[in-house]
């Protein structure tokens, strides 16, 4: 019987409809070099997701950029047909012209081939969290919105979720669509996104911050996160895990990994217990030297 397990992380109702373990795990390291291309050991893979779905992972985020496609294909050779509770965030609105290349396309026909494309690659019937990777500026803001909520009109997505976007045009999309999620570059080390984070708290929307794992210089030897880290017998990495789940109950971290070992640390981290002086010490880093 596994001692660790993703439900100490607690649950959230993604949507208000998908409970989902707040700990999830994302797909992008399931690629090639550059995050191109099918991952070099697909069977390594396998065993990666299926041991995460044995650690009680029910939350999945993946995109049509990871590969491109590959990430997904492998999510699908992996889990399907999907347990029951098991649900899929996936995200569009980058095209990759090479590896380590990202370049922005939130046309609506690219927005809605790629949604129908990852439905067939994933083998799912309606997408459950369906995300804007990133809001494509050449494009009219309404337009990627107003397609997002045609997709999700027309059943073939559950929920709209919106990437590294702020407050305003949070506010602007929801005025257009009920956003379910966000997601944004938020960790320990990078916290410019507070003031979406609050945003989503006050408004029972998820939060799931990308790249959690940073911990930039608060890890460094006798800093805050090495000495918490020290007195929890934990990893700093798993300090950082935990500190975001005690931040607030929306978030919802998707640390990745290619690495079995590696996942079950991460998911051990849902069982770590902050004492308010650690969140004060890593909420404050240079408060106590």
């Amino acid at each position: 019987m596994d001692t660790i397990s993703a439900e100490s992380s607690g649950s959230f109702a993604l949507g208000g409809e998908f409970v989902v373990n707040r700990l999830g795990y994302g797909t992008m390291q399931l690629t090639g070099p550059g995050v191109w291309g099918p991952f070099p050991d697909p069977d390594r893979g396998v065993r990666v997701l299926r041991r995460a779905v044995e650690l009680g992972v029910t939350l999945f985020d993946t995109a049509d950029s990871y590969g491109p496609e590959t990430a997904e294909e492998l999510l699908r050779e992996a889990l399907h047909p999907y347990p029951e509770n098991l649900v899929i965030a996936t995200k569009a609105g980058f095209t990759r012209p090479g590896p380590g290349e990202w370049r922005m396309n939130g046309r609506p026909d690219h927005l809605r081939r790629q949604a129908e494309s990852s439905l067939r690659r994933l083998g799912l019937e309606r997408i459950p969290l369906f995300q804007l990777h990133r809001v494509d500026p050449s494009v009219p803001f309404e337009d990627q919105i107003g397609t997002l909520r045609e997709l999700r009109d027309e059943g073939k997505i559950a929920h709209v979720g919106l990437s590294e976007v702020g407050v305003e045009e949070l506010e602007r999309a929801r005025a257009i669509v009920p956003v379910a999620s966000v997601q944004n570059l938020y960790n320990l080390a990078q916290r410019d996104s507070e003031a979406v984070l609050e945003y989503a708290e006050a408004n029972g929307i998820a939060f799931l911050p990308w790249f959690p794992l940073a911990t930039g210089q608060l890890a460094r030897p006798g800093g805050p996160l090495a000495r918490v880290a020290a007195r929890l017998g934990a990893s700093p990495s798993q300090v950082a895990l935990a500190w975001l789940l005690h931040r607030s109950p929306v978030v919802l971290p998707i640390p990745g990994t290619s690495s079995v070992e590696h996942l079950e640390e991460n998911v051990a981290a849902a069982a770590l217990k902050l004492t308010q002086a650690d969140y004060e010490a890593l909420g404050n880093p240079f408060a106590r030297g």
